[in-house]
């Protein structure tokens, strides 16, 4: 079973549903990965993804990357590869996947580049974030092509359309 705990800043609009978005996202991109099966489990993976501002993504990027800028999501992985191998095997009732979080200006700016709605984007961010949770990178262009393969099956599972697309 899958549990996606949403924590927000101000920053981010009180009337959207956040939570379903999140969740939708998450369980849509578990289904194309392989560790799918992981989201039927008889026990809980929790993701935690907190929608925050651009200072603290800023900070946190410096002080984990090295990189003094913020980001639109970053992606704390708790679980090695072989860990998620093993999951399917595991007796604990709860297993915390990971934790995320997307800087709302570099969002929303982003979004208006893109113009697409803000909930879009985050719904790709999103996408991304757990994918890389599962494991995924892009650090090579083999790894990337993968990577963007499958959030462009998600998002279409999504009713979302192809985000590198130049169309």
């Amino acid at each position: 079973m899958l549990e996606v705990d949403i924590d927000r800043t101000r920053d981010w609009d009180g009337q959207t549903d956040w939570e379903r978005i999140a969740e939708d996202a998450v369980k849509a991109a578990f289904s194309v990965s392989s560790h799918g099966h992981l989201a039927e489990a008889p026990f809980t993976i929790s993701i935690s993804i907190r929608l925050s501002d651009d200072g603290e993504v800023h900070e946190l990027n410096r002080n984990w990357r090295g990189k003094d800028k913020p980001t639109n999501v970053l992606s704390f992985p708790m679980l090695k590869q072989d860990e998620l191998d093993a999951l399917a095997n595991t007796d604990d009732g709860e297993v915390l996947l990971g934790d995320m979080i997307l800087a709302h200006g570099v969002c929303a700016a982003e979004a208006v580049e893109k113009a697409i709605p803000l909930t879009q984007h985050a719904t790709h961010l999103i996408v991304h974030g757990t994918l890389h949770l599962l494991g995924l990178d892009h650090i090579d262009d083999a790894e990337a092509e993968q990577m963007e393969a499958l959030e462009v099956k998600t998002l279409a599972s999504l009713g979302i359309g192809n985000p590198y697309s130049d169309h």
